[in-house]
């Protein structure tokens, strides 16, 4: 058997409202929200007493997810990573964008910062990496020409 398709990537944030705003900011359209318990809950994610409320945004050409969850219980005690990009396992999720520059503008009104500069990469693109919700790295690429 083969993949048929990526469905979502998903992201542990701590506020879900201040997530779901950033990522419409970016430009995803929020496509719904809803509340996931239960034994099943529990089973799938290894946790017990799991209680958590998620949100799903798509992207404007409807072939990929972002989900957002916030967990009410169990609660946490790792804080949000917060590694640079060249450390395994640290999240980043990559979007191609128009007007680099003012969703930028955009974005740090709901506490996006850059990680280094952006970048051009010959004629093809300019490229940054921001911190979004939760620590997670957002790559954004401005297609050139």
């Amino acid at each position: 058997m083969t993949i048929k398709r990526m469905d979502h990537v998903g992201i542990v944030v701590e506020d879900l409202a201040a997530a779901i705003a950033f990522f419409v900011e970016l430009g995803l359209e929020l496509k719904g929200q809803t509340t996931v318990e239960g034994a099943w809950a529990d089973q799938l994610i290894g946790l017990d007493d799991v209680h958590t409320d998620i949100a799903f945004l798509r992207t404007p050409d409807g072939h990929s997810q972002v989900e957002l969850s916030t967990f009410h219980t169990p609660v946490s005690s790792t804080p949000a990573p917060r590694a640079p990009v060249n450390v395994p396992g640290i999240p980043r999720v990559t979007f191609v964008v128009e007007g680099l520059d003012d969703l930028l503008d955009r974005l740090r009104g709901h506490g996006a910062e850059l990680v280094g500069e952006v970048a051009r990469y010959e004629d093809y693109c300019r490229y940054a990496y921001t911190r979004g919700p939760a620590g997670v790295i957002i790559g954004l690429v401005e297609e050139l020409g």
